[in-house]
């Protein structure tokens, strides 16, 4: 594993945390998700903007992280960053339609999602936690 399982591993943790901390936002503002979604669908160029810093991040844990077919959370976090980047391509090319599916989603159960992003969150940083402690 070595030096390529701590890129995992840190990428790991940092997805966690900014899971955990998107949830606790959430739940310390209700609504706020609903609210950036709703500026984010007024604005052509916020839409612009978000797909591009979105592929560029899926872009970069794609190319990143070490692929080794071997190790589970290697594989996931590779399908990740290939999930991140097309969905920045969805918000350049379909940003109407594609957040007009993601308003429909986070106006329903705000608080199931702001949990379920907290617990995601919570998963992988102990999951990053144990990778990092091993290598």
């Amino acid at each position: 594993m070595g030096n390529a399982a701590n890129i995992t591993g840190w990428i790991t943790f940092f997805i966690g945390l900014y899971s955990l901390a998107a949830g606790i936002g959430e739940f310390r503002q209700p609504g706020f998700w609903a609210g950036m979604l709703r500026e984010v669908r007024a604005s052509s160029a916020i839409q612009f903007l978000t797909g591009m810093v979105t592929i560029t991040i899926g872009a970069a844990i794609y190319l990143v992280n070490p692929y080794d077919p071997t190790d589970i959370l290697s594989i996931l976090i590779t399908v990740m960053g290939a999930f991140i980047f097309l969905e920045g391509a969805a918000i350049m090319a379909f940003g109407d339609w594609f957040l007009g599916i993601a308003g429909k989603l986070m106006n329903s159960g705000n608080k199931i999602w702001a949990g379920l992003s907290i617990a995601i969150g919570i998963a992988a940083m102990a999951v990053a936690f144990v990778r990092l402690q091993v290598t």
